[in-house]
């Protein structure tokens, strides 16, 4: 790392304490920074031990309920089903039992579930991530996220002006999400901008001057995902190719020399190798449904929680099915199977018999159709980070905690 990246690295960290309040700092330190990391030890830990198993982070889709219409959304249109407050309390409190503290909530649009601001208040020791499309993130929610101090919205943004309407199916979403991203701003918050990059937004949405201008906007940080065709109008036809995957994880490697905000992907650890989080048991998903998922686009489960979620620790522990999709998976490939095997997939899911877990109920039918697709496991290509700093985290917290030998 030369000085002059050194010195972009120190700025980009600064950000946070200069445009912050010091107690929202230090609830992200704390909260999430130190509790995190005493939580992975103790996963990596119950991994290597052979110890009852419970993921070190939890994803919950609090609703389906959404004000957007989005292509290639794994989530139903016009969908009903919610958590009730009691199952959202009692999946919380279980994973604080187990040593987790942070928390992915999605929906939908899960700022249309009612009680959830009451929910972060009242879970002062964890810290949330706000998945959000941010429509509905107004001042006065704004507001009231800063005074909780234990979350940080993670707003989408799938393309400028254009692109955006295309792709969520309504009029001014671009400009009725950077209203939600400066109200953040205004607070204060420590929030950041995520993406799914596919062929129709990879100009506008992979470049410098978008990075530099999220960051203008008050953003702490990038999260990139790669699109995913699925739900009931998939379009796989937007689906990133061989070349572009490669030339997006070359883009973000270089950036994240000297970035002004920090860039997040989940896909690839230290030397570049692909790998899936579920897989690794990092993390799973429970849908609004109740079900324990293996991830969010995979809509299908055997194990639902109970009224007050006060089952949610057996069912993990006991689980055939989430422990036998993930040893089959992780000797799949270590990239993505509903990208790169959506037959074999199936074939599993039909042999374990899992339940559909939306309320559309049209799943199943959806991933046979589905044909492969380039994902991010490029054997022989791989590109290792090159910031030191994303090195040695990915290098702690990426290794895949012995699921591909």
């Amino acid at each position: 790392m030369t000085a002059k990246e050194y010195i972009a690295n120190l700025h980009t960290a600064l950000r946070v304490v200069r445009e912050c309040s010091p107690r929202l700092v230090w609830k992200f330190m704390y909260n999430f920074g130190l509790q995190s990391v005493m939580n992975m030890n103790r996963f990596e830990k119950r991994q290597k031990q052979g110890k009852p198993f419970f993921p070190a982070f939890l994803m919950i889709s609090v609703t389906e309920s959404c004000n957007l219409a989005c292509s290639g959304c794994w989530v139903t249109q016009g969908g009903k089903r919610s958590l009730s407050l009691d199952q959202l309390d009692g999946i919380i409190t279980t994973g604080k039992k187990k040593g987790s503290y942070f928390f992915g909530i999605l929906g939908g649009e899960p700022l249309m579930y009612k009680g959830l601001l009451d929910v972060f208040e009242k879970h002062a020791d964890c810290y949330f991530q706000l998945f959000t499309n941010g429509t509905l993130l107004t001042d006065e929610v704004a507001l009231r996220l800063k005074k909780a101090g234990n979350v940080t919205p993670l707003i989408s943004i799938e393309g400028l002006e254009e692109e955006s309407d295309i792709r969520r199916g309504k009029d001014d979403v671009f400009e009725r999400t950077l209203a939600g991203v400066r109200s953040c701003r205004k607070v204060g918050l420590i929030f950041g901008a995520a993406a799914s990059i596919c062929k129709s937004n990879y100009d506008e949405l992979v470049n410098r001057n978008y990075i530099e201008l999220l960051a203008k906007e008050g953003a702490h940080y990038l999260w990139y995902y790669i699109y995913r065709p699925v739900g009931n109008d998939p379009h796989p036809e937007n689906a990133l190719e061989k070349e572009q995957i490669q030339q997006f994880r070359r883009f973000v490697v270089d950036q994240r020399k000297d970035a002004p905000l920090y860039i997040i992907e989940t896909y690839w650890d230290d030397k570049g190798n692909a790998l899936c989080p579920a897989a690794t048991g990092m993390s799973h998903h429970i849908a609004p449904s109740g079900a324990l998922e293996f991830c969010p686009p995979i809509q299908m489960a055997k194990d639902f929680i109970n009224a007050d979620a006060s089952n949610l620790a057996h069912l993990f522990e006991d689980s055939s099915f989430l422990s036998d999709f993930r040893s089959m998976t992780a000797k799949t490939s270590r990239g993505c199977i509903l990208l790169e095997n959506p037959e074999k997939l199936v074939q599993f899911l039909e042999q374990q018999q899992a339940i559909d877990t939306t309320s559309r109920g049209t799943v199943l039918s959806e991933l046979r159709m589905m044909t492969p697709r380039a994902g991010h496991n490029q054997v022989g290509e791989e590109i290792p980070e090159k910031n030191v700093f994303y090195k040695l985290a990915k290098k702690k917290y990426f290794f895949g905690f012995g699921a591909y030998g």
